[in-house]
């Protein structure tokens, strides 16, 4: 069966007081995850160790980083790599995601640089793809996220890309004033299986976990998480609230 994620996603939200608070609260109500339930909280850089420190005896529950740099170590003032957040005992890296990609120009082929590193540290990818509000108006997002995929992912063996968590972010939705349904994630989630099936092999493509990135709350996580290309969130504004987040993971199917 494939892993179900509540991912939280807080980008540059939260004093370092109030994320140690937002954790307090979200482990203080004790959920059980079931061996394939996994949360995964992609925190701030600063407070990457203080976060594993607090999850490190919490079953099933782990700390991500925001982003990475695409080469081991070197003179590049201001990145942090791969080595760095294993030497903490990092097992998620969120790569990819639609700001990274907008605001600082992230390619296909930058990014699938970023996933060969992550994966040579054993760290585990979470890799975001979706389309903005032109290229779902144009009814080309389809082909848009294929294309991701493939000048990312298709480098990759049959059994590296199942060590790839994919989120699907339907830029259009965010902020915009549209909402998207759980049929449209359905309908995203299932061509992005397909993609993967058709070069990976169907076997493969089934064992690959992905997560819907559309403005995941409390109120509409159960329906989304219901449907069957669907295998939990990455979620953002509703991750910075507690009670928000714990509905959330217990949603998980």
């Amino acid at each position: 069966m494939r892993k179900q994620i509540a991912a939280a996603n807080w980008k540059m939200n939260l004093t370092v007081d109030k994320a140690e608070a937002l954790l307090n609260d979200i482990l203080s109500a004790q959920i059980n995850l079931s061996e394939d339930q996994l949360a995964v909280f992609a925190v701030p850089f600063p407070y990457l160790q203080m976060a594993q420190q607090k999850l490190n005896n919490t079953n099933n529950f782990f700390i991500a980083a925001q982003n990475c740099y695409s080469k081991k170590s070197g003179a590049i003032t201001g990145e942090v790599s791969v080595e760095m957040l294993q030497s903490l005992g990092i097992k998620y890296v969120v790569l990819g995601h639609s700001e990274r990609r907008e605001f600082f120009e992230e390619s296909n082929k930058f990014l699938a640089e970023k996933l060969n590193i992550a994966l040579e540290y054993n760290i585990t990818p979470v890799f975001c793809c979706g389309e903005p509000l032109s290229i779902r108006d144009a009814q080309t997002q389809n082909e848009f996220v294929a294309k991701q995929l493939e000048e990312s992912l298709f480098h990759f063996s049959k059994d590296d890309i199942q060590k790839i968590v994919i989120a699907y972010e339907p830029i259009w939705a965010i902020g915009t004033g549209k909402t998207a349904t759980s049929e449209q994630a359905q309908e995203m989630h299932a061509h992005l299986r397909k993609v993967l099936a058709d070069n990976f092999g169907k076997d493969v493509a089934d064992n690959i976990s992905i997560l819907y990135g559309g403005s995941v709350k409390a109120s509409n996580a159960k329906e989304i998480f219901s449907q069957p290309d669907v295998d939990g969130g990455l979620v953002g504004g509703a991750s910075l609230v507690a009670d928000e987040f714990i509905t959330i993971i217990k949603s998980l199917k």
